[in-house]
């Protein structure tokens, strides 16, 4: 009896969504539309609390260290979740057993993108300008570790091409330092690269994902070109380990019911982002996998940072 009335009665005072990154980024536009969303409908304030740093890993394990009550949350992504504990051995909380997750939200789609100089416009051909000029093309990223960054040291050895990578921290001088030319290719979000593709700044040669995004369903996959490369970048919403049950439920129906209305996905498809609708259990299931997958594929690639 007790956990229903505890479920009743929340939320009863503002939850905190940490997002581990700077503001400006994909995470943070994303949870800022979530919060907004679930403001209106829970009548409870949603604070965003940007905690950058250590790639994610500072604002994350503060809330593996939160009270496990469903008013501080994290929004995590596959790097927080998926790959820091595979490149560092420093990670001070356990992606897995530290977490109760809540609900995936999006797919977060990393294109790849050229400065309009470079002469390729395809992945076939950037495949073979790498080949024809060894060493001569670097690729930038939103940081060491990243998926963006993983994305593109796999082509390297999917493709056996060299492209340098320039990591970056962030998103914003990564795209930047693409459009001016200091760097030829860009592992970018879409959500992130779309604007200046649009204004003629950058251009778009494929995603990484499995299969095409649906808000541009004319951009081919890296797959398309090169056999079995596949990259997945997810979004999603946790709570401490040890949360109630009955609140993980509460909160979860929640983003489904603000996932589904239409003014929402709207939104989101604007920002690039794939909207991904489902239970605890399921997205649980997805973290488990998607650890497990990309500790193998680091291990390929030969990725450490300390």
């Amino acid at each position: 009896m007790h956990v229903c009335a505890y479920a009743q009665a929340y939320p009863a005072k503002p939850i905190r969504i940490v997002v581990p990154y700077p503001p400006g980024g994909t995470t943070d536009v994303l949870a800022r539309i979530l919060g907004q969303r679930i403001t209106e409908h829970m009548g409870q304030a949603v604070i965003i609390d940007n905690r950058g740093g250590g790639g994610g890993t500072i604002g994350t394990e503060a809330v593996a260290r939160s009270a496990p009550d469903g008013y501080t949350l994290v929004l995590g992504t596959v790097a927080t979740h998926g790959i820091n504990s595979h490149v560092s051995k420093k990670i001070p909380y356990d992606p897995i057993a530290d977490f109760a997750p809540i609900a995936a939200l999006a797919q977060n789609i990393i294109c790849v993108a050229a400065n309009p100089s470079l002469p390729v416009h395809t992945i076939g051909e950037l495949v073979d300008y790498a080949k024809q000029y060894p060493g001569r093309l670097s690729f930038a990223s939103s940081g060491t570790g990243t998926p963006h960054h993983l994305a593109g040291e796999f082509l390297n050895q999917m493709a056996g091409i060299t492209m340098v990578h320039v990591p970056y921290k962030g998103a914003t001088p990564a795209v930047l330092d693409t459009i001016t030319g200091q760097v030829q290719i860009g592992f970018l979000s879409l959500a992130t690269a779309l604007p200046h593709v649009k204004a003629g700044k950058l251009r778009l040669l494929a995603v990484v994902e499995g299969t095409r995004s649906s808000a541009m369903p004319d951009v081919p996959t890296v797959g398309e070109t090169v056999k079995g490369f596949e990259i997945s970048s997810w979004l999603g919403l946790f709570a401490p380990a040890g949360t109630p049950p009955a609140v993980i439920q509460k909160l979860n129906a929640e983003v489904v019911r603000t996932l589904n209305s239409p003014d929402t996905r709207t939104s989101l498809e604007a920002q690039g982002l794939n909207i991904v609708v489902n239970s605890p259990e399921q997205f649980a299931a997805q973290v488990k996998l998607d650890y497990e997958r990309w500790g193998k594929l680091i291990k390929s690639i030969g990725v450490q940072l300390d």
